[in-house]
């Protein structure tokens, strides 16, 4: 037990921070920081010009949203970035289990995303002078959380698919956009197709996104309890999914000997 917990807490950010040590500030900061800003903004404006929407529906929308950027290109380079540089090989063999292992590199991923989307959606509202009150702020905090937990499960598919794919950049792109078009950041979900509809049930950071719009306009934690916990199932479902790909495709590389690229 006391070493899954090494693993888990130690191997996690050892890997994280292997992931971005590299990096310089100036690359990561208009990542994380910049970027979800300009992407708000943008948004607010085509909606004021439109005519549809207010500041704080698509400040919500794609706050929450963004959490996707860390969650998604962090988790999946933590496998695909250890495939490419050759060691992922070292890393299955040893004894350790592969769920603290693989769990512990999804917690400071959490956090990041966690982090991204508080920073956009505190700064945004200055920005864009849209008043939350502090009443509401304990169940946000609560709902980026459990947002990006969720996100990051799917993140971990990412990383499963990492073991298949040369690039995994390229796959997170199109999640991204997915998540975007479909989870109604920036059109309700009452507006889009039946089907997209359907889907965007599924997929992380949708009722997350709906519970933190529900907050700023006042609800309590027991009217959006059902619909955050409906986020951390899907969160856990995509998690079990990816544990399930990394496990199936560990085994298929080491068959067809591709664990690695070359």
């Amino acid at each position: 037990m006391r070493t899954s917990a090494r693993v888990f807490f130690l191997g996690g950010l050892m890997s994280y921070r292997a992931l971005f040590t590299w990096l310089s500030p100036w690359i990561l900061i208009p990542t994380f920081m910049v970027g979800p800003i300009f992407q708000i903004l943008f948004f607010a404006y085509v909606g004021r010009s439109a005519g549809v929407g207010n500041d704080s529906f698509f400040l919500i929308g794609n706050a929450v949203q963004y959490a996707a950027i860390p969650c998604l290109f962090a988790m999946g380079n933590s496998i695909g970035g250890e495939r490419y540089e050759h060691t992922l090989g070292l890393i299955l063999v040893s004894p350790a289990r592969r769920v603290p292992l693989f769990l512990g590199r999804a917690l400071p991923v959490i956090v990041n995303g966690f982090v991204v989307s508080l920073f956009a959606l505190t700064v945004g509202a200055l920005v864009l002078g849209v008043s939350l009150p502090l009443s509401v702020l304990p169940l946000l905090v609560i709902v980026l959380a459990v947002s990006a937990f969720a996100c990051t499960g799917l993140g971990l598919v990412t990383a499963g698919i990492a073991l298949r794919v040369r690039e995994t950049a390229v796959v997170s792109n199109v999640i991204f956009g997915l998540l975007l078009i479909f989870c109604g950041v920036n059109a309700p979900l009452s507006s889009l197709p039946r089907w997209m509809a359907v889907v965007a049930n599924w997929l992380p950071l949708t009722h997350g996104i709906a519970a933190a719009r529900k907050i700023a306009a006042g609800a309590t934690f027991t009217d959006v309890g059902r619909t955050v916990a409906v986020e951390a199932g899907v969160g856990i479902m995509y998690l079990i999914i990816g544990l399930v790909l990394l496990r199936i495709f560990e085994v298929e590389s080491r068959r067809h000997a591709t664990l690695e690229l070359g």
